[in-house]
């Protein structure tokens, strides 16, 4: 996976029994990291407010970024509307 690969997809493929996936939003992992670096809300962002598929995400994007996941967790504490 590369950061500008569609969530949608790469979420779908790897959760394909998880209808939530159907609900996300078309965007990338470059933007979902570009959100967190502005303090947005990744739920709006990504269109579904589930935390386990926000938690799936965050580790798919940990390893993109070549990341702990903590980092990518706690860059998420730090925005101001989750």
């Amino acid at each position: 996976m590369k950061a500008k690969a569609s969530i949608k997809g790469a979420y779908q493929m790897l959760y394909s029994d998880d209808e939530l996936g159907y609900q996300l939003n078309d965007v990338t992992f470059e933007d979902v990291f570009r959100t967190l670096d502005n303090y947005g809300s990744v739920y709006k962002l990504i269109g579904v407010y589930d935390s386990i598929v926000r938690e799936r995400i965050f580790s798919m994007l940990a390893v993109i970024m070549d990341v702990e996941y903590d980092y990518i967790y706690d860059q998420w504490l730090a925005c101001k509307e989750g």
